[in-house]
């Protein structure tokens, strides 16, 4: 088991930036990638960027240029620094880690931008 813990989400305006943090704990080494994901109301959860054990990242095109995933493995840490935020990123945003036996998520954090 992988267990997940978001924090960082908050209200800010637009143009503003924010830095979300997703702290794993548990069966760790089984992880092969971890990513964030959105959810706005009414809608799907979506992709928002994701980070492979090698490095490599990858981005929605709605936030290319503006969001970036990074890690600390030595807090086994994820971020996702998000700048020039728009009232359309506003969502709850989950943190999920990605093995050969699926996924596991965190409980999500709240993202929202006034415009």
């Amino acid at each position: 088991q992988v267990q997940l813990v978001e924090s960082g989400g908050d209200f800010v305006q637009a143009g503003g930036s924010l830095r979300l943090s997703c702290a794993a704990s548990g069966s760790i080494g089984s992880i092969i990638a971890m990513a964030w994901y959105r959810q706005a109301p009414g809608k799907q959860r979506d992709l928002v960027a994701a980070i492979s054990s090698a490095g490599t990242t990858n981005y929605n095109d709605s936030v290319k240029g503006r969001f970036t995933i990074s890690r600390d493995n030595a807090k086994n840490t994820v971020y996702l620094q998000m700048n020039n935020l728009k009232p359309e990123d506003t969502a709850v945003y989950y943190c999920a880690s990605h093995s050969l036996r699926g996924a596991h998520w965190g409980q999500g954090t709240q993202v929202t931008v006034s415009s």
